[in-house]
């Protein structure tokens, strides 16, 4: 019987639909995807979820200003975000929207199950609340009387009758969780976590709205809604089937991918929820720091947006991808720049793996001949050595994938610098010139498994050039690539200036307003 593969469940936040998706969304999902194809790569059995959050209040605010029905203003722009995973090579296997029966019915089985346990009462709450947050605010959250996340968004002062859950029983259970290393990666985030509660500790949480015509009901009182958070954040099972279906075979979560202004939330009130109903915890909470435009943060609110659609069509999908996941240490802030990303595109792309490609191509066609295969030709074994395999999967565990990609690009630069060592074009001798074309050919094989998570498309270009499929991590190894006749194909990266990307995004027609704004 053939050994059963080892799981991995991977998550982004759902998303808001209450304008189009921003830099900051496709980030989110791209960084997520690089992980997610990583863990394929080495055999396991990943399922990977990302989806919209559509039953909040902001969505409710937005389609009333738009003057669009409420159902039609979200189905509306949860197109546009199937159509961003698709634009961009996400592999998510399930999408979840929040208005779906199947997500209803999990919520509102949550949060009865959490009242029957006498962990949800009735009360009364009076507290500032954030509509960009979709939070109440303490006192000690603001900054000069304002969200420190939206400081344009006038604070609401909100007094009704609500339920509770009883976040205060599970402080020491939380402060326990948070002192586990890897429960909160990177590790600043989980020190931000722990100094909240020794400073403001765990209050009651407010989990319900009362008189609210969108949302979930709660299922034993139909004057309130259940609230946005455990609305939300139960997404993560009800895309499972819990508690049956595929939510036995994935759950727990092997990793949630967040932006830090969702960590509290998922840090501290979703395990409290978890435990409170007895079901397993996720394993880590993965948080991603802002994008932002000369340090001003990007955002829907304030109107301060990049459309990753124009981006893209600019640019190209995989030009994209590779900025922000080389340009960006992961869990810490970035700022995006189109004169970075052209650099980025023409001296990395272009210039180093670009060339490697088209060099070795042509050397080998040029042959006009087949590249016999090397049974661990010295020449093979020298080139070998300089990749940092080791080195790269580690940096992968901890999720640091510029410094993975980083590593990889070395390894680039190592084989364009061994085509002009061997300089193969002088070669006479067919069986070392035969030795000096597999060893890059065959280092060029790897380097395409190895980018596969990151630039997918250009990846499989390459390995359709070169005559082999992308399976494995085990498959970076020497010498595996067969007899092969490389034949030259169309340029993978041609180089770009600014302002052509400019002029052929405005062509396209996507240019949308706020796009160049500050940059």
């Amino acid at each position: 019987m053939a050994d059963k593969k080892k799981k991995f469940y991977i998550t982004t936040a759902i998303d808001y639909v209450n304008a189009s998706p921003h830099l900051g969304h496709a980030y989110e999902k791209i960084a997520a995807d690089c992980i997610a194809r990583w863990h394929k790569l080495l055999g396991e059995d990943v399922f990977f979820l990302t989806g919209t959050d559509e039953n909040a209040q902001k969505n409710v605010k937005a389609a009333k200003k738009a003057k669009i029905a409420i159902k039609q203003f979200v189905d509306s722009n949860a197109k546009l975000f199937i159509k961003l995973c698709k634009k961009l090579q996400i592999s998510n296997d399930d999408f979840i929207r929040t208005i779906e029966e199947r997500h209803k019915k999990v919520a509102q089985q949550i949060f009865e199950l959490l009242h029957k346990k006498d962990l949800i009462y009735k009360g009364n709450y009076e507290g500032l609340y954030c509509t960009g947050c979709e939070a109440f605010k303490t006192e000690k959250e603001l900054v000069t009387g304002k969200c420190p996340e939206h400081p344009n968004l006038q604070l609401e002062l909100l007094k009704e009758e609500a339920y509770f859950f009883k976040l205060s029983l599970y402080q020491d259970r939380i402060t326990q969780l948070l002192e586990k290393k890897y429960f909160v990666v990177p590790e600043a985030k989980r020190k931000e976590m722990l100094s909240r509660i020794k400073e403001q500790g765990l209050k009651d949480l407010c989990v319900s709205r009362k008189n609210l015509k969108w949302g979930i009901p709660v299922p034993f009182d139909k004057e309130h809604t259940i609230y946005v958070w455990i609305d939300a954040l139960t997404n993560y099972i009800s895309a499972l089937e819990y508690p049956k279906g595929k939510y036995k075979k994935y759950w727990p979560a092997d990793v949630h991918v967040i932006g830090k202004d969702i960590n509290w939330f998922h840090s501290v009130i979703w395990p409290s929820l978890l435990i409170a109903a007895d079901i397993e915890i996720p394993k880590t909470i993965l948080v991603h720091g802002f994008i932002n435009i000369k340090g001003e943060k990007i955002s829907k609110t304030t109107g301060l947006v990049i459309d990753p659609f124009s981006i893209t069509e600019s640019y190209g999908v995989d030009s994209f991808r590779y900025f922000l996941l080389r340009e960006i240490p992961f869990g810490q802030d970035g700022d995006f720049n189109e004169k970075a990303l052209v650099a980025r595109h023409n001296n990395e792309l272009a210039d180093k793996l670009g060339n490697l490609v088209s060099r070795t191509a042509g050397l080998t066609e040029k042959q006009n001949t087949k590249v016999k295969q090397v049974k661990q030709g010295q020449a093979n074994k020298t080139l070998f050595k300089k990749l940092k395999l080791k080195e790269i999967q580690k940096h992968m565990q901890d999720y640091e994938l510029d410094k993975a990609l980083h590593k990889i690009f070395d390894f680039i630069d190592d084989c364009n610098a061994y085509i002009q060592e061997k300089k193969p074009w002088q070669e006479k001798d067919k069986e070392k010139l035969n030795n000096i074309l597999y060893s890059v050919s065959d280092s060029t094989r790897i380097i395409a498994i190895l980018l596969w998570p990151f630039i997918p498309e250009t990846a499989e270009k390459i390995a359709k050039q070169f005559e082999f499929e992308i399976k494995s991590f085990d498959d970076c190894k020497p010498s595996l690539l067969k007899l092969s006749k490389i034949k030259k194909a169309p340029i993978l990266f041609k180089k770009i200036g600014l302002e052509d990307g400019l002029k052929k995004a405005t062509k396209s027609g996507e240019l949308k307003k706020g796009l160049r704004k500050g940059l």
